[in-house]
């Protein structure tokens, strides 16, 4: 069973209608005793950091999430789903994450030119093809929508990294986690393709 984690905010129905486009059954949850029971787990995401950890905290999430990650089952993460991870983030303040994975969520610098969010279709360049990127080619368009992204502390959790207009951490891979920065359930094709190798590994 696929448990997607629903605290309050996120796109949790396009994110099931996409594991649905690719025969795999997801059911969307906030029970704490469901998402621990889960055979694989997803948590997604849009908005503000600080939100999404009360969200998370007011549903008892916390623990059951850390411990089923801890079980070594496969976990996703998508966007927000992604930064709330690391360790901390600087998304309006100062704030704990998940402490899942060592590292910042940290926002794009200001730049002539450069547009914050970063919006719309970009690429992959492939560092580690971890078993959701199985299938994909190495210049991947997926889609983004995001102001902050993730540094993490050891180089060796990344997976992808995407230009913007420096590089910035896409994707991740560590053991039984995997989490993107884009949304796999609107990147087309490619996305679906992750969308079904999460749900076959």
């Amino acid at each position: 069973m696929i448990v997607i984690v629903d605290y309050g905010m996120g796109n949790l129905r396009s994110v099931q209608k996409g594991f649905e486009k690719v025969g795999a059954e997801a059911t969307i949850s906030d029970d704490p005793q469901i998402v621990a029971r889960a055979d694989k787990a997803v948590l997604p995401g849009v908005g503000a950091f600080a939100d999404a950890m009360a969200g998370l905290n007011s549903r008892g999430l916390v623990t059951p999430i850390k411990e089923y990650v801890a079980s070594g089952r496969p976990f996703l993460g998508i966007c927000l789903g992604l930064q709330l991870l690391f360790t901390k983030s600087y998304e309006d303040g100062e704030y704990a994450g998940l402490d899942v994975l060592a590292g910042d969520v940290v926002r794009f610098p200001q730049r002539d030119g450069l547009k914050v969010p970063h919006m719309g279709w970009n690429q992959l360049r492939i560092r580690r093809r971890s078993p959701i990127l199985q299938g994909l080619e190495n210049d991947a368009y997926v889609y983004f929508v995001h102001s902050y992204y993730v540094v993490p502390s050891s180089e060796s959790v990344i997976a992808t990294e995407t230009n913007y207009p420096t590089p910035f951490v896409s994707s991740i891979w560590c053991e039984n986690v995997y989490a993107t920065q884009f949304h796999p359930e609107k990147s087309q094709s490619a996305g679906l393709q992750m969308l079904r190798n999460f749900a076959s590994v």
